[in-house]
This record gives C-alpha cells, structure tokens and sequence, in this order.
C-alpha cells in the first residue's frame, strides 16, 4: 500500500522531481513562443499593409522587440529560471489589452485574436502551475534553517518553566 496522498504529484523517476513541474514549464514554454510568432505574423502584416513609413517602422520595432522578449523568456522557462515565470505573467497580462488596442479589423482579426488566447492562456498557466516559494516545513525567518525542523543534534527549545526560570 502506498502512502501517497491521492493529491501529490507523480514523481519522475529519471530526474527525482515532480513530473508536473516539468510539464508546466513546457507548456509555458511552448506558450511563450506562440506568442512570439503571434507577435511576428503582426509585424509580417504591417510591413505588408503599410501605408506610412514611421508609423509601421515603429509597429514592426515593437513587435520584434516583443517577440525577442517572449523568445528569452521562453528559454528561460526551459531552463527553470525564475524570472521567465513573472516575465511570462507580464506578457500575458500585457498580450489581450495590446490585441484589443489594435483592434479587430478584418486583416489583424487572426493575429490579434490568438495574441489575446495565448496571452490569457499564458496568465493562466503560469499561475496554475506556480509552485511553493520554499521547501516544505521551513518557515521564513532572519537566519538560513531558521524555522525549519530541529536537525539530528539540536534539541527543540522548551518553554519557561514558571517559578524555576524566573
């Protein structure tokens, strides 16, 4: 009988981490860089439809920018870094107010729409898949092991014993 909780994750036995983890971090990763070529598509269609030169030389600026932001955050994700989580929340907050801010007109409606659905989608994945800021059983404190269980040779403190410690 085993004493897993039905709520734990499988544990992969190739890397000794939560299989779930690693699953996340593709996801994100492979979210992050549709929205790098969302963000690619847009500035394939502006150079196209261009009408005026700066305007679309900024467009294509932000775009590419964008998509060079998403595709480092991608390897980021990749390799577990930290930053790449918050950097991913941030482009995912940021990617359906951009795609409403540029409206829906018929020749941005595809890429504007996907930008929005991989953008919520990316919020939504990387807070689902957020894990503990700390191990289990430490708890936060001014110095390192602060808080966490007594180790083999300490003991627990014991409280004041009233009338002896006085």
């Amino acid at each position: 009988m085993s004493n897993r909780l039905p709520r734990d994750p499988p544990i992969d036995a190739g890397r000794g981490a939560a299989a779930g983890d690693r699953h996340g971090l593709l996801l994100v990763t492979i979210l992050l860089t549709a929205a790098a070529a969302a963000d690619l598509s847009r500035c394939g269609i502006v150079v196209v439809a261009a009408r005026h030169g700066q305007p679309a030389a900024g467009l294509v600026a932000a775009g590419l920018a964008s998509a060079a932001l998403s595709l480092a955050a991608a390897r980021g994700s990749h390799r577990g870094r930290g930053w790449a989580s918050w950097a991913a929340v941030l482009i995912g907050i940021t990617s359906a107010p951009q795609a409403a801010a540029t409206g829906f007109r018929a020749l941005y409606a595809v890429p504007n729409t996907a930008t929005a659905v991989v953008g919520i989608l990316l919020t939504v994945s990387v807070l689902a898949t957020a894990g503990r800021a700390r191990p289990p059983g430490q708890v936060p404190g001014i110095c390192p092991g602060a808080g966490g269980p007594p180790g083999p040779r300490e003991r627990p403190p014991t409280a004041p014993r009233p009338g002896k410690d006085d």
